[in-house]
């Protein structure tokens, strides 16, 4: 059984964001060293316990890729590729991500939809996450994202795997490369920043320099405890710092020009950094335009929900996906509500998450309380061309439930519509 070296992986092989990393891998470009468990192995997994995707259905299918133990041969490579071929000697601590076929394509990122396991050590946990990885190939959302887009339609998407050695990172973000750069950072892990879940310390860049600056708001970073991800507060003299210096941030656009670079496009880059170590995590085409605007990135600091109400009925936040829409506002917790919501509505919420993705195919507009313009809500908003605006300050307690509204994401502003 033979696994393929990251350096050596092809879209045909190893999927798109495998085959992203090897050809920066052999350009020079700082990537964490990998393995990846091919497409092939993900096919024989499914011949081999007797599964089709067009015949079984598919809850019986994720429920029964997971079930399947795999097979001797696959899980031999795997200890052998942690003892022998990764750092740690077997017990380093791995991050393992999935790399489907689409994904990470010039036409469609699959932001979020497919399942990354993080912090896993030995055999037996990192073949439990490579069936995690394998599954989600036929999520709920992950159907709904590839509905979506018309380029998948008629495919039969697969699965390759990437084994990689986890970094505990002391700063994480994403950059968008382009004429002008958008760069947004967090400390800690970046999951939360790709999520949503945190507002990020943003910049814009230009071959001028750094032309603007805005401090979010990040009270938690995650970080791995032993063998747990968990989240621990930021200090409060740092939630008011920003989390990268100029010259960190003048380094990062260095490595996102070199990736665009090689890439031959516009890039979208997450990273993390480890001391002063730029590790690239993931490269991927731009798939969208951003916003016309950027909202209130400059240099007066965080946002403040004093300065960002401009009348009343009057909302503002980061403007994340361009166009207006009108529509009745839904305030939205998690999955119980998701009932309530009909074609048109506009989607209020603290954070969204990849299992949200059904609605955004039905939602009119969304709002946030929390996020950036780099994170993957906002991504998928712009893809599937609804307004977006993110990083609202209360937006839960502040925008009425059942109430019209007008969300213009192109400046990030959310006016409340007055009865007749």
């Amino acid at each position: 059984m033979t696994l393929v070296d990251l350096h050596d992986a092809q879209p045909e092989t190893s999927g798109g964001k495998a085959a992203g990393l090897g050809t920066l891998l052999r350009a020079g470009v700082e990537v964490p060293t990998g393995v990846v468990i091919p497409v092939g192995e993900y096919r024989r997994h499914l011949a081999r316990h007797g599964l089709d995707p067009a015949r079984t259905p598919l809850a019986e299918l994720r429920e029964r890729i997971l079930q399947m133990g795999i097979a001797d041969g696959l899980v031999r490579a795997i200890d052998d590729a942690l003892r022998h071929r990764l750092p740690g000697d077997g017990a380093g601590y791995m991050a393992v991500r999935s790399s489907a076929t689409y994904e990470d394509l010039a036409g469609a990122s699959a932001a979020g939809q497919y399942d990354s396991v993080l912090a896993v050590r030995g055999t037996d946990a990192v073949c439990a996450a490579v069936l995690r990885c394998w599954a989600s190939l036929w999520s709920v959302h992950a159907l709904a994202y590839r509905g979506e887009r018309s380029a998948a339609a008629d495919a039969t998407p697969e699965m390759a795997v990437l084994i990689q050695p986890f970094l505990d990172a002391e700063v994480s973000g994403v950059l968008f490369t382009g004429q002008e750069r958008i760069l947004e950072a967090t400390y800690g892990l970046g999951e939360r920043l790709v999520s949503g879940a945190v507002t990020p310390d943003s910049w814009r860049i230009t071959s001028e320099g750094i032309l603007a600056r805005r401090v979010g708001s990040t009270t938690h970073r995650a970080d791995r405890v032993g063998e747990r991800i968990q989240l621990r507060e930021v200090p409060a003299d740092r939630r008011r710092a920003m989390c990268l210096s100029d010259a960190q941030v003048r380094g990062l656009d260095g490595v996102g020009q070199q990736v665009a670079r090689v890439l031959g496009a516009s890039a979208d880059i997450e990273w993390a950094l480890t001391g002063e170590a730029i590790h690239v995590l993931q490269a991927r085409p731009v798939t969208t335009t951003m916003p016309s605007s950027l909202g209130p990135l400059g240099p007066l600091g965080p946002l403040d929900p004093r300065d960002v109400v401009p009348g009343p009925g009057s909302f503002h936040g980061v403007p994340a996906s361009g166009g207006t829409a009108t529509g009745t506002v839904r305030l939205i917790d998690g999955p119980d509500d998701f009932p309530r919501v009909g074609t048109g509505d506009v989607l209020v919420c603290r954070s969204t998450d990849p299992a949200w993705t059904p609605l955004f195919r039905i939602a009119g507009a969304v709002v946030t309380e929390t996020g950036g313009v780099l994170s993957h809500a906002a991504i998928l908003a712009r893809e599937l061309g609804i307004p977006a605006v993110l990083a609202v300050p209360g937006a839960l307690q502040r925008i009425p439930d059942g109430a019209t509204v007008t969300v213009d994401g192109d400046d990030g502003t959310i006016q409340v519509r007055r009865p007749g």
